[in-house]
């Protein structure tokens, strides 16, 4: 079963990828204009949060984005520490012309029962939080 939904991450990531390629936009790249996009500003801290990535793959995903201008970091209001990131407008602009990687979902899924659907999420996401749970106790010792 692992080897099935890695293959099939592999697979909708490297659809995704080349989806983004002639945009010049990395994956991590992408989830980054989308949160922004979608929930508007947000603190650093919290989309390392949210992406799960290390705190060192996250600033030189930033740090690209602001080379691109695509985003902006500015101390945060509450706590001048913490980096507020917010889209541009090159970026909002680059964000309206990518394409719409819901297709890739779409195509994936499409003609699979719902409540197949629904087996298979409840079943992955059973299985993330416990493995998060296992990698806290350790990290925690």
């Amino acid at each position: 079963m692992a080897a099935w939904a890695k293959r099939c991450y592999f697979a909708g990531r490297a659809l995704m990828e080349a989806a983004l390629r002639p945009h010049g936009l990395g994956a991590t790249q992408w989830y980054v204009l989308y949160h922004l996009a979608h929930d508007g500003p947000t603190l650093q801290r919290e989309l390392l949060r949210m992406l799960k990535v290390e705190r060192a793959t996250l600033s030189v995903v930033i740090g690209e984005l602001v080379r691109k201008g695509l985003v902006e970091q500015v101390p945060d209001r509450a706590d001048g520490r913490q980096k507020l990131l917010r889209m541009t407008v090159a970026g909002a602009a680059l964000w309206d012309r990518l394409p719409d990687l819901q297709r890739l979902v779409l195509s994936a899924f499409n003609g699979i029962d719902e409540a197949d659907i629904a087996i298979a999420v409840r079943v992955l996401r059973t299985a993330t939080e416990r493995l998060d749970r296992l990698s806290s106790e350790r990290t925690d010792t």
